[in-house]
């Protein structure tokens, strides 16, 4: 695992400047401790930062072909690259090393562009084909290795593995996307391709930018894309035994490792399968982590110690208090963008507990977006029943009315609760789950933004981001349809940064079984009924490892990593909450309401309303422009206590 960046001039060979470069390199080194080295020649430089994994005698980067035209800097793990260096070595290329980088070099010089369709893994990775004059940049399938570029007015492109490393360019403007701004407060993160800045962008999951020195820069391109077709007319046993053998397949490639590997286990059904499986591939035990809270409310230790027990793995737990609210600042600096989910901290600290043991660890995350697992899945399906009875069309109009002029009664029972039963009545599938997964909902954003940045926005909403997966899903199956939303947008936006992020953070590589793309592609083929039944989801793979797992562990309610935010800011976070939300930062933004500020904060501190959602992303928001601003200082630049808005 590493962190890559690059510096390239789009329309010369204007020399580059090795400092620049080197600043840019260095911002990364936590991604990559064992080794630093860059490469400039005319027009281009190369920065990378190396987590020794795989070929560590021979395996440093840039990396090049046999007669320095090509270079590479790559991020991630080639699963199937031994499969590959037999195929290519019959078309007379020659390996210098063992590394699955050098793979990726002879597989450019083979198939080119094509080249990515036939990785296995995950990667980001930018490449340099000096004869053909072209930079060559690739995200993986499911967009577990970040990848964000820039073009400046001088035609000048800047690449890095986090944002961090093009903003210690010092070329790059700093101007906030009022867009993204929207699009955070909605999602608690900023969704691709966009970024919190103007002019820096994600290359989102599945494509590629290939740049020619000299012309124009195109659009990234897709090379891959999921299609819930639900034909497969397998049964159920069947479905159960193939699950398990193309489990067992990915955990196997992703055991491959040259340093200690273990997995983390959170007693939760995804991580439990992937442990359950690497003990069956494993003759040593196998090294586990969990992090155990001291408030039983958020605690699923006793869960990860049954199957650490029953495994016999060699298994380490450590307890984190319910009041680490200490990481608000660290975690601003890690994830460079707002990111609102909470969830971080405890994400930050189990790798922190796994590096002191391993340099590699499976998860199972990507799980609940194949599975069916979320419950948001079980509440949109039986809200689709209802929707279904009458057209849109009609729909709209007769709840819509009902939903405005009916009295809003959160106090009340849930039956009599139909204010809210009418709104949902009125919307669409998508403007449904759009509604039901945001943080702050479009009424909230209404009050929460000033008429300036309203003006700004242009009448863009988040929504849109939902919209346009939705027009390319090719399905108007109710679950399939919020699974590729959810792919596309939650998975990579939310869950692949917080983990990549929180793990690089520790020079830690996290490997995730579950996202194998052929195992996804091939639940895609399977009917909802293989994956939210009732009131149950995950059908097919509970079923799959009932011989593996107990159903205390299959079978008990999700609980997920949670940390006591509506306790902690009216308690030991009253002050610093209230101090941020209410302070100068967001207030010289001139983006918010502060009238509705003071009722966010007054109402959750006084036990009105729980809004404790809401405060923690403007908690991190805050923290957010305290970092931009302390970076352009620590820089040398101008200080941005009011960073402008485009």
């Amino acid at each position: 695992m590493c962190g890559i960046t690059g510096i390239f001039d789009t329309r010369g060979q204007r020399p580059v400047s090795a400092a620049v470069l080197q600043r840019m390199n260095d911002s990364q080194l936590h991604r990559g401790p064992d080794e630093g080295s860059v490469h400039v020649e005319p027009g281009l430089g190369f920065g990378h930062r190396r987590l020794s994994i795989i070929d560590i005698a021979t395996g440093q980067q840039p990396l090049f072909n046999e007669d320095g035209s090509v270079v590479i800097v790559f991020n991630g793990e080639i699963y199937n690259y031994r499969e590959l260096i037999p195929e290519l070595q019959a078309l007379g290329h020659v390996f210098h090393t063992r590394s699955d980088t050098e793979v990726i070099v002879h597989a450019w010089e083979a198939w080119g562009e094509a080249c990515v369709e036939r990785l296995r893994g995950m990667f980001a990775f930018a490449l340099w084909d000096r004869n053909r004059q072209t930079l060559f940049m690739a995200r993986d399938r499911l967009g577990v290795k970040p990848l964000y570029w820039a073009l400046l007015d001088d035609g000048t492109l800047l690449f890095g593995s986090e944002l961090k490393s093009l903003l210690a360019h010092g070329g790059l403007p700093r101007d906030i996307d009022p867009l993204a701004v929207e699009e955070y407060f909605a999602l608690g993160y900023v969704a691709e391709p966009r970024s919190i800045f103007t002019r820096a962008f994600k290359l989102p999951p599945g494509h590629t930018l290939a740049v020619r020195r000299g012309e124009p820069v195109p659009a990234p391109k897709p090379y891959w894309d999921l299609r819930f077709t639900l034909d497969n007319p397998i049964g159920a046993e069947e479905a159960c035994a193939e699950l398990r053998a193309r489990l067992t397949e990915s955990v196997r490639l992703r055991m491959i490792s040259e340093v200690p590997l273990g997995a983390f286990l959170s007693g939760g059904v995804d991580s439990s399968a992937v442990v359950a499986t690497m003990a069956g591939l494993s003759e040593a035990p196998v090294h586990t982590c969990s992090i155990a809270f001291d408030d039983p409310a958020f605690d699923e230790a006793a869960f990860a110690r049954i199957v650490a027990e029953r495994y016999r793995t060699d298994h380490f737990v450590e307890t984190v208090k319910s009041d680490d609210f200490d990481l608000i600042d660290t975690l601003a600096r890690l994830y460079d963008e707002p990111y609102a989910d909470s969830s971080a901290i405890p994400t930050y600290r189990v790798c922190q507990l796994a590096r002191k043991k391993v340099t590699v660890a499976l998860s199972g995350d990507g799980g609940d977006e194949s599975f069916g697992g979320y419950r948001r899945y079980r509440l949109h399906l039986m809200e689709e029943r209802m929707r279904s009875a009458l057209p849109h069309a009609v729909r709209q109009p007769l709840f819509g009315l009902l939903g405005r002029v009916y009295p809003k009664a959160d106090w009340a029972p849930r039956p009599l609760r139909a204010k809210t039963t009418f709104e949902g009545m009125a919307r669409t599938s998508v403007e449904a789950y759009f509604h039901s997964v945001s943080i702050l909902r479009d009424p909230m954003r209404a009050l929460l933004f000033s008429a300036d940045l309203k003006r700004r926005l242009g009448g863009y909403t988040a929504r849109d981001v939902f919209e346009r997966h939705a027009a390319r899903a090719g399905t108007d199956d109710p679950l399939a349809l919020v699974q590729y939303i959810d792919i596309n947008t939650y998975l990579v936006g939310d869950i692949n940064t917080k983990v990549d992020r929180a793990s690089m953070a520790h020079s830690l590589e996290v490997r995730e079984p579950l996202m194998d793309h052929p195992l996804v592609e091939w639940l895609a083929t399977l009917p909802a009924s293989l994956k939210v039944r009732g009131n149950e989801g995950k059908v097919l793979l509970k079923k799959a490892m009932e011989p593996a797992l107990p159903n205390d562990v299959l079978y008990r309610p999700k609980m997920g990593f949670s940390v006591p935010l509506a306790r902690w800011f009216r308690g030991p976070l009253k002050q610093r909450v209230r101090d941020a939300v209410l302070g100068a930062r967001i207030a010289d933004t001139g983006w918010f309401n502060r009238e509705y500020l003071q009722h966010l904060v007054d109402n959750h501190q006084s036990g009105v309303n729980d809004y404790s959602a809401p405060l923690w992303t403007l908690l991190m928001f805050d923290a957010f422009l305290r970092n931009i601003d302390g970076a352009a200082q620590d820089a040398g630049e101008r200080a941005v206590p009011s960073p402008a808005l485009a």
